[in-house]
């Protein structure tokens, strides 16, 4: 499946619709949940809003595996026009939802899109470049996916003060309608597809299995507690499904997720260094902006604002890896990146009341350039083994894995978080009457937001400032645990780097086949 490459400035309009496709729907989430305070303000249901977050990634992290294998027997095009429209859809009917059970309903069909489109975008990424371009392009499509993680609350902020919340979904329409445009005019891919047979028993247990998995980790400790029945139910329901799932895959002819791409070294340690840095880079978005806007005292959007070095160094070290992975192994680089991650969640651990804006900028800088090159090294590596028949299903389950990481980091964290606050509190407040309960302990931003912070005594605001400060640095010492795994996982990976080709050395693999020389072969252990 390779696209006509013979027109440069063709080629530059589809590259601008998968990236386009990539913002939006990499950005989707992050708007959406700096908004749900006021969605929830004007449509009612504080007690089902969980839902609106849950059904979109239900459906998304289903079927990004599930695309990607489609991808690979049928074509890329199809479904990726097929997901731009089914997001697309799904945004102009989230923008006119009247409840919030019909905003949940839409936003699942809105993830639907967000499965095939990520994966896939990428995925076209490798078809249309040759090795020797795709450093370059990795860095490139790993910075705007970086950027668009960083970005959503920031726009989401602004959109929701001031239009109005409905815009954080109408936003999609213009960009999404130009990368329709740009990918169904100006992409062409052979018609010669690899036909297989559909993994149906795959397919059946996969999508429940990650439906009980999330809704047990969104419900567990906000509408029902960790062991009630219907969580636990939840929990064991995630488990017989997944282990039915993957007696599933060993029987089907195609599975969705292959055994033997695991079987490749390079290919099993990335998907793992994926999955932890994801729950890594997403405790650091979390919590140091409401350790800014709680501790610090700034607005909502002020401590948003305190992402954008983090953003900054995401988009330089994604450049700068995509670069590095042609001139020596990707574990190298993962290596060099990694570890200035694992620095800076330890200089987080580190946070106090006296410190300063000034250092919190440092440190998100340091976290920032060391996660952005996973966005672009690992998702060369992935599919490094593999040709245009597999390149989907890698490409799928990566971002599969990685979006998992992330729902993990998100909920254990949490749990964590609010706990050592509730802990911290009651040290601080021992003798001293009530401790401060509800919204505090799940949401600090909602007691120490500045209209509330000139209410409240001043000594009673410094314990709380000062169990909230704690709570989070202790919080990134947890987190020191994903991010230096993280970091051991990539020492497992094998020793490839990205093939370039010209003139004077004997290509391998598909290159061999493909009939192209390489300018750097493959580096094995």
């Amino acid at each position: 499946m390779k696209a006509k490459r013979s027109d440069g400035s063709k080629l530059g309009f589809v590259v601008a619709g998968l990236l386009l496709g990539i913002l939006i729907a990499a950005m989707d989430n992050t708007i959406v949940a700096t908004a749900m305070g006021t969605i929830v303000a004007d449509l009612g249901g504080l007690d089902k809003f969980v839902w609106v977050t849950s059904a979109y990634m239900v459906t998304e992290m289903a079927g990004m595996p599930i695309f990607g294998k489609l991808s690979d027997m049928y074509g890329r095009k199809r479904f990726f026009i097929f997901g731009l429209s089914m997001f697309l859809l799904g945004s102009v009917l989230c923008g006119t939802a009247q409840s919030i059970e019909q905003l949940s309903i839409y936003r699942a069909i809105q993830g639907i899109g967000g499965g095939a489109l990520m994966p896939i975008a990428f995925t076209i990424m490798y078809d249309i470049f040759p090795p020797e371009q795709r450093g370059k392009m990795g860095g490139l499509f790993g910075a705007v996916f970086g950027l668009s993680s960083i970005f959503g609350p920031l726009l989401g902020a602004y959109i929701t003060d001031s239009i109005d919340w409905r815009w954080v979904f109408y936003i999609n329409l213009p960009l999404g309608v130009l990368a329709f445009a740009f990918v169904a005019y100006f992409y062409r891919e052979s018609l010669q597809h690899a036909r297989q047979k559909i993994d149906w028993w795959g397919t059946v247990t996969l999508v429940p299995a990650v439906a009980s998995l999330l809704f047990a980790l969104e419900l567990g400790g906000n509408k029902y507690e960790w062991d009630s029945g219907i969580i636990l139910g939840l929990f064991a329901a995630f488990g017989f499904l997944f282990a039915a799932f993957l007696y599933a895959e060993t029987k089907a002819v195609e599975p969705i997720i292959s055994y033997q791409m695991f079987k490749k070294r390079l290919f099993a340690a990335s998907n793992l260094v994926g999955l932890f840095s994801g729950a890594t880079f997403i405790v650091a978005t979390v919590y140091i902006p409401i350790f800014v806007q709680g501790v610090l005292g700034g607005t909502a959007t002020n401590s948003g604002l305190v992402l954008l070095p983090m953003m900054l160094g995401t988009v330089v070290s994604a450049q700068l890896g995509g670069f590095l992975s042609a001139k020596t192994s990707y574990r190298n680089v993962m290596a060099i990146f990694t570890v200035l991650m694992v620095i800076g969640i330890f200089l987080l651990s580190t946070l106090s009341t006296d410190t300063t804006r000034y250092m919190v900028t440092i440190y998100m800088i340091i976290v920032g350039l060391g996660v952005g090159a996973s966005f672009s090294v690992l998702g060369m590596a992935v599919i490094h083994h593999f040709d245009e028949r597999q390149r989907g299903s890698a490409s799928s389950t990566s971002s599969f894995l990685r979006a998992l990481g992330m729902t993990l980091g998100i909920t254990i964290f949490g749990i964590i978080q609010r706990n050592l606050f509730a802990n911290r509190l009651t040290e601080a407040f021992a003798g001293m009457g009530q401790v401060p309960q509800g919204g505090a302990l799940h949401d600090p931003r909602m007691i120490l937001a500045p209209e509330t912070r000139s209410r409240i005594p001043q000594p009673v605001l410094d314990k709380i400032t000062g169990s909230l400060s704690t709570s989070i640095a202790d919080t990134f010492i947890w987190a020191m645990i994903p991010a230096l795994l993280t970091l051991a996982f990539v020492f497992l990976m094998s020793n490839e780097r990205l093939q370039v080709f010209g003139k004077g050395l004997q290509p391998t693999g598909n290159a061999a086949r493909e009939g192209k020389q390489p300018l750097a072969i493959e580096v094995k252990d």
